[in-house]
């Protein structure tokens, strides 16, 4: 069970509508924080910063695992994202979601908060 505390100035009133927005931010930052999110890059490829911008805007914590000049580490990627060898690969949970594109499509979707909740 997660507890939530809250300190108020004090002399200041705070509307109900005003503290249930605060609490459902706190929540759902939460949230996304305890969600395992990893992402397997290169440092200039445009479609890993194009998908690590879309975690960063929605406050996701994430793994990066940079695998220029490391075939070990691209090896690795490869086995866990069923053979595929494009970067980025990206990972909710320890299960793979694909790259960029398929990371904005659950967005425009409204699937990816679904996914990041667990």
């Amino acid at each position: 069970m997660m507890s939530i505390k809250i300190e108020l100035p004090r002399n200041q009133l705070i509307r109900n509508y005003q503290l249930g927005a605060q609490l459902h931010r706190i929540i759902k930052t939460n949230a996304l924080q305890m969600t395992k999110v990893e992402i397997y890059t290169w440092q200039f490829c445009p479609f890993c910063i194009k998908a690590k911008a879309l975690l960063k805007k929605k406050r996701v914590q994430y793994i990066e695992y940079s695998i220029d000049r490391n075939d070990e580490a691209r090896e690795e990627m490869t086995i866990r994202a069923d053979g595929r060898r494009t970067v980025p690969q990206i990972f909710i949970n320890d299960i793979g979601i694909g790259g960029c594109d398929e990371l904005h499509s659950l967005e425009q979707n409204n699937e990816l908060d679904k996914l990041l909740r667990g």
